[in-house]
């Protein structure tokens, strides 16, 4: 089921691979080999995306503001604008206040980029395309996430100035507040999955869209727009943008950053923007799946080419999880679009109408939602006598069953020392 590059197979892929002049690969080498070929991939899509995501804002700004936006870089659409605002950064003097602790501040960039390009590890782009296929991937990816509140807090510190200070003591309120309701917003439809694997979660919604959690039931489908409610004040984004105060007329917490430093926040903020809309994807929308069910007739496809090129390599197998790994791309860009929208739609609250927001209104309401969840099977069972509305939808821990059962290669059969013995 899962093709080259997946985080099994691409170590099995290797460990079964003869080199011309140097034979097998030991262990060792596979496993250095197979992390460094996932980091590669990762960290160009990981420097891609914010590339992208900025130009698209800038875009989209202009036009909700009735302007044309980047037009004179790369052609008449300004494709390479961001390309060379980094250039440009990248020239920029990396200054240091003289009341800094100047080691702090150095760091506090990389601690914000590391974890924002940590979840990327184990988010998943298609069937089995996934650096680290953990079971309890979900959780992972939501601790891994929360840590990027620690850069910022150690940048707001550091910089030796009130104004960055409080602006960081306010994103770092915000972010953790809204980590609660973000947990048990994704709660609900694992509850109702029954798995914290990502793998098996996408799996689940393959076919229709009427297989996606989001349709599953009422709960599910409140809760992917409180999650994306709670995602996008996670993130930083407006309006539940606190780093700037109006009355300070300051930057927040990156204030006295400049040059290529002052870019590594932002390239955590886009790429945790798209990292919160895969998960989104991932638990309620359908993953990698269109939702026509196209990929009913690309199955067949899997098999396809065998042994192309490279012994162990399935050209079709290859291209089935490339066109669901565009799918999966194209879901999560379409929510960052609307982070985008909304950010330039809406006016900024104020820290006491954010903070109020959650812990009056999303608090309450995700758990409501998550008591729901769990209730929800119970109501059904005591009523229709099933777990499911429609009586020809199998229950989804059922789904999965059936798949692992199917590829579960089938073990001999043993006979007991009593059964050898009459046989015998």
């Amino acid at each position: 089921m899962n093709g080259l590059f997946a985080a099994t197979s691409l170590s099995e892929f290797l460990s079964g691979l003869t080199l011309p002049f140097a034979g097998k690969l030991s262990p060792l080498w596979v496993l250095l080999t197979a992390a460094l070929i996932h980091a590669v991939i990762l960290i160009n899509i990981f420097a891609i995306l914010p590339l992208f995501y900025i130009w698209l804002e800038r875009k989209v700004a202009g036009r909700i503001q009735d302007r044309l936006g980047p037009t004179r870089v790369g052609g008449k659409f300004g494709w390479l604008q961001t390309l060379a605002d980094g250039i440009k950064l990248i020239q920029k003097e990396d200054l240091a206040p003289g009341a800094a602790d100047r080691w702090i501040f150095r760091i506090a960039p990389y601690l914000a980029v590391i974890a924002s390009f940590a979840a990327f590890i184990v988010l998943p782009f298609a069937d089995g395309w996934v650096a680290v296929s953990l079971d309890v991937g979900v959780f992972i990816i939501l601790a891994l996430m929360s840590l990027e509140v620690l850069g910022i807090i150690f940048a707001g510190y550091s910089s030796g100035s009130k104004w960055a200070l409080f602006g960081a003591m306010r994103e770092a309120a915000q972010m953790v507040s809204y980590e609660i309701p973000m947990a048990l917003c994704a709660l609900v439809p694992l509850v109702t999955a029954g798995t914290l694997n990502f793998g098996e979660i996408g799996r689940m919604q393959a076919g229709l869209a009427s297989n996606w959690l989001i349709f599953h039931d009422p709960f599910t489908f409140i809760a992917f727009f409180a999650y994306f409610t709670v995602a996008t004040a996670s993130v930083k984004r407006a309006p539940f943008d606190l780093a700037e105060a109006e009355s300070e007329l300051v930057a927040g917490f990156h204030t006295e950053y400049s040059g290529l430093r002052w870019s590594f926040f932002f390239m955590a903020e886009y790429a945790s923007m798209f990292a919160v809309s895969g998960i989104a994807v991932l638990l309620f929308l359908g993953g990698w799946y269109t939702g026509v069910d196209a990929e009913a007739g690309l199955t067949s496809f899997r098999g396809w080419m065998p042994n192309f090129m490279v012994p162990g390599f399935t050209l079709g197998n290859y291209v089935v999880n490339l066109f669901g790994a565009k799918v999966f791309v194209l879901k999560a860009c379409v929510l960052v679009f609307v982070q985008i929208w909304v950010r330039w739609t809406l006016p900024r609250l104020r820290i006491d109408q954010v903070m109020t927001t959650c812990l009056k209104y999303l608090v309450p309401i995700s758990c409501v939602l998550f008591l729901g969840a769990i209730l929800w099977p119970l109501l059904l069972a005591s009523t229709l006598k099933r777990t499911t509305i429609l009586e020809q939808a199998p229950p989804l821990g059922r789904v999965i069953v059936g798949d692992a059962a199917r590829a579960r290669p089938a073990l001999p059969v043993v006979a007991s020392s009593p059964q050898r013995e009459a046989a015998e």
